[in-house]
C-alpha cells in the first residue's frame, strides 16, 4: 500500500481549493487595453468591470465561488485576459460582504444589480450572459431561472447545482459514517451539525480526519473509508494519478483516501459552518435514512462490497448500525430558507450550458444528473445542455474549454438552436481550434447523486 500525504490544515485545504487557476498563456500578454470600473451596491457589495477599448457588445457577469466576498469578474486570470482580447466586457460583484461566505441570500440580487450599474456606465449591451463557477454555478443557475429580460444565456462551470440542502445531506452521511464506524471505541463523537464557530468546525474536521488517517492502515478501515467515500460521492481518481481500472477496488480506495489526506473534510466543515450561518440553522438530517438502500443506489457500491468482503467485514451489520443510529433532524425553518435561497432547477428562462469535470472532489459531477432531472421535470430540458471534461479536480478547466463553451452558448442565443455546438465532439473541436491550452471534452453521463432524500 502506498503512503499518502498527511492531511493538511483547514486553512491550507481552503487555500488549495481557492487557488485553482490556470497559467496565463504567453500569447495573451499583449491583450487589448481595458478600462477598469468599480462601484458599491446598496447592501455594501462591491463590483468591478473591465471594458475593452473595442467592445464587442457582449457583457459577461461572473458569479464567483465559495470563499471571501471579494469582487471577481472571471474564473481565472487566463480566462479574463483571453475574453478581454476577444472584446468581451467582464463584470462581477463581491456579494454582501457583511454575511457568511455562503452568500446565497444576496448573490443573485447583487449580480442583477451589478448588470444595472455597469450598463448605466457603458450603455446597454447587445447581449448579456451569466457565467458562474462552483457555488457561483448555483448562483448562475438562479440567474438563468429568474433572469428573463435581464440576461440572454448562462454558462455554468463546475456548478453546485444540486443546491445547499442536497450538499449538506450527502456530506452529513459521509461524516456520520466516519464518526459512527471509524472513531476509536469509547471516543466521544464530534458535533456534526450546529457548528456555531469556525473553531468548532475545525475541531470536527480534525477529529474525523484523524480517524480516517488511522483507519487507512487496516483492510477493515479502508473498507469503511470506501463506504464513507461512496456516501460523499467522492471520485476514485486523485490528482497526479492515473484513473484506476473499473474493477481495481483497492486502487480506487487509495485514490479516494488521497482526497481525505489532502484535507477535504476541513473544507467541508468550513462550508457547513458558513451554510448554517446563511440559512439560520441546520438544514440537513439523517433520521429515517436507510443506509442499505442509500448504498445500493451508489455507483461505488460494487467497490464497497468487494472491499468489505476481502476485509472479512459484515457490510449488512455496518449499514444496519448506521440506520439504527441515524437521529439527526433539521431545523425546518433552515430547510425552508435553503430552499428559497440556495436551490435551483425549478426551471429556466434562458439557455444554460453547464460544464463539469468528471472527477470533481468538491462538487461531484453527479450533481449535474440531479439538476438535469429537475430541469426536465420543470419542462425546460430544451434550454439545458451539459458537457463534461475528462479531468480530475474542481474547476480545473483550460482556458480553451471555457471559451469554446461560451462560443457554443452564443450560437444558441444568436440562432435560437443548439444544433450540434454543445456536443462533446463539437466542443472539443472548437476548443482545440483556439490554439490555447488544450481540451478534453468527452461523451459522459453522470451516475445518480447518492443523497437518499427526495428534496
Amino acid at each position: 500500500m502506498r503512503t499518502r500525504t498527511r492531511p493538511r490544515t483547514a486553512l491550507a485545504a481552503l487555500a488549495l481549493t481557492m487557488s485553482l487557476t490556470l497559467a496565463v498563456p504567453a500569447a495573451q500578454a499583449d491583450t487589448r487595453a481595458a478600462a477598469r470600473l468599480t462601484g458599491t451596491l446598496a447592501d455594501g457589495a462591491t463590483w468591478i468591470a473591465d471594458v475593452p477599448d473595442t467592445w464587442n457588445g457582449t457583457l459577461l457577469v461572473f458569479s464567483h465561488g465559495f470563499g471571501p466576498t471579494n469582487a471577481r469578474n472571471a474564473p481565472s486570470e487566463a480566462v479574463r485576459l483571453e475574453l478581454l482580447a476577444q472584446g468581451y466586457a467582464l463584470a462581477g460583484s463581491s456579494y454582501d460582504p457583511n454575511g457568511p461566505w455562503w452568500a446565497l441570500e444576496s448573490a443573485a440580487r447583487d449580480q442583477f444589480a451589478t448588470i444595472d450599474a455597469v450598463t448605466a456606465k457603458i450603455g446597454t449591451p447587445r447581449r448579456t450572459f451569466g457565467v458562474g463557477q462552483s457555488m457561483g454555478g448555483l448562483v448562475n443557475a438562479q440567474l438563468a431561472r429568474d433572469g428573463a429580460g435581464r440576461i440572454d444565456g448562462a454558462l455554468g462551470l463546475c456548478g453546485l447545482v444540486a443546491g445547499g440542502t442536497d450538499l449538506e445531506n450527502y456530506q452529513l452521511d459521509a461524516e456520520y459514517t466516519i464518526a459512527r464506524l471509524l472513531l476509536p471505541e469509547g471516543q466521544e463523537p464530534p458535533e456534526l451539525v450546529g457548528l456555531d464557530t469556525m473553531a468548532e468546525a475545525a475541531a470536527t474536521a480534525d477529529t474525523l480526519t484523524a480517524a480516517v488517517t488511522a483507519a487507512q492502515a487496516t483492510a477493515q478501515g479502508r473498507a469503511r473509508i470506501a463506504l464513507a467515500a461512496a456516501f460523499l460521492n467522492l471520485p476514485a481518481w486523485a490528482p497526479g494519478e492515473t484513473a484506476p481500472a473499473p474493477t481495481d477496488w483497492a486502487e480506487q480506495q487509495e485514490q479516494q483516501y488521497a482526497w481525505f489526506a489532502q484535507g477535504i473534510l476541513s473544507f467541508i466543515e468550513t462550508g457547513r459552518h458558513h451554510i448554517e450561518r446563511s440559512v439560520g440553522g441546520n438544514n440537513s438530517w439523517n433520521r429515517g435514512v436507510d443506509y442499505a438502500r442509500l448504498l445500493a443506489g451508489s455507483t461505488h457500491a460494487p467497490q464497497v462490497r468487494a472491499l468489505y468482503k476481502s476485509a472479512g467485514l459484515d457490510l449488512r451489520s455496518d449499514l444496519a448500525k448506521l440506520t439504527a443510529g441515524a437521529s439527526i433532524t433539521a431545523d425546518p425553518e433552515a430547510v425552508r430558507t435553503a430552499e428559497r435561497t440556495s436551490s435551483a432547477g425549478q426551471g429556466l428562462a434562458v439557455p444554460l450550458l453547464n460544464v463539469h469535470t468528471v472527477a470533481d472532489n468538491l462538487v461531484p459531477v453527479e450533481q449535474e444528473r440531479r439538476f438535469g432531472e429537475r430541469i426536465r421535470a420543470a419542462g425546460d430540458g430544451a434550454l439545458l445542455r451539459q458537457a463534461y471534461v475528462e479531468r480530475v479536480g474542481h474547476c480545473t478547466f483550460t482556458t480553451a474549454e471555457t471559451v469554446a463553451a461560451l462560443h457554443a452558448l452564443e450560437h444558441r442565443v444568436d440562432t435560437g438552436r443548439w444544433d450540434q455546438v454543445a456536443t462533446p465532439a463539437a466542443l472539443q473541436h472548437a476548443a482545440t481550434g483556439l490554439g490555447l491550452d488544450g481540451a478534453a471534452y468527452i461523451p459522459y453521463r453522470p451516475a445518480p447523486l447518492t443523497v437518499g432524500r427526495d428534496r
